[in-house]
């Protein structure tokens, strides 16, 4: 068993660990939003990295474009989930920090 110190060092350590992984898996989806943005201006929607993102960012961005539908031309999905995303992950960071 561990000392009462000693699991409250444990629990901040996890805590800390645990706001870094969420916030790496914010900024990785945060950086694929982004490229696929821009890459849907340069590749077919068929290249194979173009078709990569997209199974992994369709399922994504399908509600946001249920609710908000494109205007003129322009989605504006990514930005709409890149802020989520964002909201998202400072609220679990917070509430994992008040916990640990």
């Amino acid at each position: 068993m561990l000392a009462r110190g000693q699991r409250n060092r444990y629990n901040k350590d996890m805590g800390y660990t645990l706001a870094i992984i969420i916030q790496t898996i914010g900024q990785v989806l945060t950086v694929a939003i982004i490229a696929d943005a821009l890459l849907s201006f340069f590749l077919s929607p068929y290249h194979p990295i173009r078709e990569a993102l997209g199974r992994i960012l369709q399922p994504m961005y399908a509600p946001i474009r249920r609710v908000i539908p494109s205007a003129g031309g322009l989605d504006f999905s990514p930005i709409v989930l890149i802020l989520l995303i964002q909201v998202i992950e400072s609220l679990l960071v917070a509430l994992v920090r008040q916990i640990g």
